[in-house]
C-alpha cells in the first residue's frame, strides 16, 4: 500500500476541531451544546457586504489579478491610511484567507529547516502553517501569571541562531486577548533589525480592543523596520465574515512582496465574489464598530466575572481579540473536554472548549487549560460557565 508523506503524518491535528465528533455524539443524544471552542462570531455580517454580492451583475466568472482586485487593494490602502498606517496599492496582495497570507509569508521569507520564535501559546494552525512550510517553531513561552505579556527580550536573544529568519506575533492575541504595549512592538522591532530577521504581525482582530486607554500598534508604522515587517490581515473577523475566506499580506519590502506574488500566481487569483463582499465591506459605517466592540466587551466583563467565581480556576482579563486561555483545576484538560462531551451533560445541557495544549509546540505545556471563545450571546456566557462550575465538580468528585 502507497504510504503518505512524513510531512502529512506530522501535521497537527486541530485543537479547536478535533473534538467535533464528540459534540456531534451528544448532540444526537438531544444535549444542547455550548460552543466555546470556536472564535466563529455570531454578529451580523454587514448588509453592504451581502448586497454587494447579491446585487453582482456578472456574466462570466472571471480569474481576477493574482494581486486581487486593484479597486478593492486601492480602497484597502485607504482604509489602513485611515487607521494611521502608511501603507499603498503595491504593498497590498489579496489572499484567500490569513492562513494563505501566512503560508505566502513563510514560504516567501524561509526555506525548509529554517526557525521561526513564536511567543506560545499561539494561534494552532502556526503549527500547521510551519509544517506544510518545512519550518521550525521555535517557541518561547508566555505564562497566565503575568497575563501572558511579551516575554523578555533575553528570551529571544538566547534562541537566536543562524536558522533564525523570523519572529510571528498575534496582536491582539489568539488564544490569549493580550494586547502588545508600543513599547513590547518596539522592543521586537529592535530585536528584528539587530539580527536581520522578519517581524511577522497577525493582526486580524486589530478593532477588538476593549479598554478607552489602550491602543493597538501596528508593526506597519515602526519607522525603520520597513524592510523587516510583514502584516497579515483577514476580514474574518472584523465583518464577521469567516465563510468569505478573504485576508491579505502587506509588507513595505519588494523582494518579500515580489516573492509572494510568485506564490499567488501559482494558485491563480482569489475568489471573485468574495472579493466583491470584502471590498464593498469597506463601506461599513463605524457605528457597526462601536456597537459590535461594546457587545464584546460586555460580553468579555461578564465571562471573566463569572469564571473568577469557580474555586481553583485561573483567568486573566483579556484586552482584545474575543479569546481568552483559563487555567481549570484538572490533570489533562484534553480528557475533561471529551467527558464534557461524552459523559456529562446538566438538564440535558453541556459545553465545547478547546484544550490550550493544542496552542503550544511545547510538549507538556497548557495540559491544564482550556482556550474560551466569547462569541455567544451574554445569557448563553452565563448559562456555559454555571454548567462547567458543575462539570468541575462532578468530574473532580470521580
Amino acid at each position: 500500500m502507497p504510504k503518505i508523506s512524513n510531512k502529512g503524518k506530522q501535521m497537527p491535528e486541530s485543537p479547536i476541531r478535533k473534538l467535533v465528533p464528540y459534540s456531534e455524539i451528544a448532540k444526537k443524544k438531544g444535549h444542547k451544546v455550548y460552543h466555546l471552542n470556536i472564535g466563529q462570531p455570531d454578529i451580523k455580517t454587514p448588509e453592504v457586504a451581502l448586497n454587494a454580492v447579491k446585487n453582482a451583475d456578472i456574466k462570466v466568472l472571471e480569474y481576477s489579478h493574482s494581486a486581487g482586485f486593484e479597486s478593492y487593494r486601492t480602497k484597502l490602502s485607504q482604509y489602513y491610511k485611515s487607521h494611521g498606517l502608511p501603507i499603498e496599492l503595491e504593498d497590498i496582495i489579496i489572499t484567500t484567507g490569513g492562513s494563505e497570507a501566512l503560508l505566502f509569508a513563510m514560504g516567501s521569507t524561509m526555506d525548509v529547516d529554517d526557525e521561526i520564535i513564536i511567543p506560545e501559546p499561539f494561534y494552532a494552525n502556526y503549527n500547521g502553517f510551519s509544517t506544510a512550510s518545512g519550518v521550525k517553531v521555535v517557541p518561547v513561552i508566555s505564562t497566565i501569571d503575568d497575563g501572558f505579556a511579551l516575554p523578555p527580550i533575553s528570551a529571544f536573544e538566547k534562541l537566536i541562531t543562524p536558522r533564525t529568519k523570523a519572529i510571528l506575533i498575534c496582536n491582539p492575541g489568539n488564544p490569549t486577548g493580550y494586547l502588545y504595549s508600543q513599547e513590547e512592538i518596539l522592543q521586537l522591532a529592535a530585536i528584528v533589525k539587530k539580527h536581520d530577521l522578519f517581524l511577522i504581525a497577525d493582526e486580524v482582530y486589530r478593532e477588538f480592543i476593549y479598554d478607552a486607554s489602550e491602543k493597538h500598534h501596528s508593526v506597519m508604522n515602526v519607522p525603520g523596520i520597513e524592510e523587516n515587517a510583514i502584516m497579515i490581515d483577514s476580514v474574518s473577523k472584523r465583518y464577521s465574515m469567516c465563510g468569505a475566506r478573504i485576508g491579505c499580506i502587506v509588507s513595505k519590502n519588494k523582494e518579500v512582496m515580489a516573492a509572494a506574488m510568485k506564490f499567488a500566481q501559482a494558485r491563480l487569483s482569489p475568489p471573485t465574489y468574495a472579493q466583491i463582499a470584502s471590498e464593498a465591506a469597506l463601506e461599513t459605517p463605524q457605528s457597526y464598530f462601536t456597537e459590535v466592540i461594546e457587545e464584546y466587551k460586555e460580553r468579555r466583563d461578564v465571562l471573566i466575572a463569572a469564571l473568577q467565581t469557580i474555586e481553583g480556576v485561573k483567568v486573566g482579563t483579556p484586552k482584545g481579540a474575543f479569546y481568552c486561555i483559563a487555567q481549570l483545576p484538572v490533570d489533562n484538560a484534553d480528557t475533561f473536554a471529551q467527558w464534557l462531551l461524552e459523559s456529562y451533560d446538566l438538564n440535558g445541557e453541556t459545553v465545547m472548549v478547546a484544550p490550550a495544549a493544542g496552542f503550544y509546540s511545547t510538549p507538556g505545556v497548557g495540559l491544564n487549560e482550556v482556550r474560551i471563545a466569547y462569541v455567544l450571546k451574554k445569557e448563553d456566557l452565563v448559562r456555559s460557565v454555571e454548567i462547567l462550575k458543575d462539570a468541575l465538580k462532578v468530574y473532580n468528585s470521580k
